[in-house]
């Protein structure tokens, strides 16, 4: 059985999240410096991700804007989306990703004596997983069964 890889995807940081084998949860695995300036969009880790975990496809957090429109970053993960496409040939699918960053802040509310360091990348990495957990539960085998598919 396979999973699926879900991406955060930020200017200097990639959160990752991975499913478990059936589909039906995900969890945080990691945050990959990036730098998008400077070329360097993480896919060296992505590989071996793909490879230890044995990846299927991939889904992208879409940032749009509250209302609705597509702003810069939504550009930019499709960009991110089209590298993986190439580099891994796996499908890549997107999720709109309003309020997965602002969850994830409430979640870790309480963990106040984290520093601001370290509270940003769990907050990376608990947005990937809102962001997989999302996609699963719209489209995973259990939605799958219920439309009849």
């Amino acid at each position: 059985m396979s999973r699926l890889l879900g991406l955060d995807v930020g200017s200097r940081t990639v959160g990752v999240a991975v499913s478990d084998p059936l589909g039906w949860t995900a969890q945080s695995v990691e945050i990959i410096p990036i730098n998008e300036d400077a070329g360097n969009f993480g896919m060296g880790r992505i590989k071996q991700l793909v490879k230890e975990e044995e990846v299927s496809g991939f889904v992208l957090g879409l940032p749009k804007n509250m209302n609705n429109t597509l702003g810069p970053r939504v550009e930019k993960s499709r960009e991110f989306g089209d590298r993986l496409k190439h580099k891994f040939g796996l499908p890549v699918d997107y999720i709109d990703e309003r309020l997965t960053t602002v969850s994830a802040y409430r979640v870790l509310i309480d963990e106040a004596d984290v520093s601001r360091r370290k509270q940003k990348q769990a907050i990376d990495k608990l947005a990937a997983q809102f962001i997989l957990q999302n996609y699963l539960d719209a489209k995973g085998p259990l939605a799958q069964r219920l439309r009849g598919n």
